[in-house]
């Protein structure tokens, strides 16, 4: 019998293209400034790790996000997921910590599980990532009210909790520094070679062309739901990290989904797929979130954030799609 060799990728599509960076690092910058002269102290060490360590969790879903967006689909279940996560954590564990590990393990397993689900949905049933992902973020949030009878029950562990609140004590010019932040700087690397591997590659080949991929050979409906399954480890990283610093409220993971595209699409990942980094995804839930400090320090109210997580996206996706125009 002779075997079907995968034919490899057009050069066009093999490589990762990724958007430029240094408009995004200059305003990073920039907000570092300006944050600077309203907190002088924010620079130091202290404040920075503990800045760092709160940033954690939406930078780990923007990581999260941007394998599906740069795979060509959408996302909208993270938030439900997160609150879900939170919730179902205090139940199990109700306080124990010899639960605590056990059900770590349990998070991490659910997040991947309903990951597949929304992959196989999108892939298999041709349902727009878009209303699979609505469907599932209404299906979490309706059968964590229905689970908790409207209201959380159970409790976290001190063990649980550490994972966003404690620190590595004197390190080496940094003083402290969160957990959070450890486990941020692991996933990230992981990420980031994961991108860089064959798979990232393909990845990519698939948001920009999926018709040319499926020709060279790539399985593309297995390569967009292994794109969801890490989306949804990501979510279940960040409850973890969030349920540990915040506690458990049905808040817990609002407005998440729309901070993470917010986030991917300011880091110059476009949404129709193919095009933009990883790295440049996580800077963007960076920039967002020194922004939103920004706002704090400045006295602008927390309400205005969506408003500007849309105006955000607006303008983006102006942007690119006047580049793309141009091209």
């Amino acid at each position: 019998m002779q075997l079907v060799k995968r034919r490899p990728l057009p050069p066009q599509l093999a490589r990762v293209r990724s958007g430029g960076l240094l408009p995004l690092l200059a305003i990073l910058v920039v907000l570092l400034v300006l944050i600077t002269v309203r907190q002088p102290d924010f620079l130091a060490p202290a404040s920075l790790m503990s800045f760092l360590g709160r940033s954690a969790p939406l930078i780990l879903l923007a990581a999260g996000q941007y394998f599906v967006i740069v795979s060509g689909e959408f996302d909208l279940s993270v938030g439900s997921l997160v609150t879900a996560q939170v919730v179902v954590a205090a139940r199990l564990i109700d306080s124990d910590p010899s639960r605590t590990w056990p059900v770590v393990l349990v998070l991490l397993a659910g997040g991947l599980a309903v990951g597949l689900v929304n992959g196989l949905i999108t892939t298999r049933l041709r349902v727009p990532s878009f209303i699979t992902t609505l469907g599932m973020f209404l299906i979490l949030v309706g059968a964590v009210y229905l689970w908790s009878n409207g209201a959380p029950k159970g409790g976290l562990s001190e063990e649980f909790r550490r994972f966003g609140r404690r620190a590595f004590e004197d390190v080496p010019l940094l003083g402290r520094m969160p957990y959070a932040l450890v486990i941020l700087l692991i996933l990230a690397t992981l990420a980031v070679l994961l991108m860089r591997s064959d798979f990232g590659r393909v990845l990519v080949a698939v948001g920009d062309n999926p018709r040319t991929a499926e020709l060279s050979g790539v399985r593309v409906h297995r390569t967009r739901t292994i794109a969801f399954m890490l989306s949804g480890l990501a979510a279940a990283v960040a409850a973890i990290l969030i349920g540990g610093y915040s506690g458990v409220s049905f808040q817990a993971g609002a407005g998440l989904e729309f901070g993470a595209i917010t986030a991917v699409v300011l880091g110059g990942v476009a949404l129709g797929g193919g095009r933009g980094s990883i790295v440049g995804a996580m800077l963007g839930a960076l920039t967002l979130e020194l922004l939103f400090t920004l706002m704090n320090f400045y006295g602008v109210s927390g309400a205005l954030r969506p408003t500007v997580q849309g105006a955000i996206i607006l303008f983006a996706v102006a942007v690119s799609t006047r580049r793309s125009t141009s091209r």
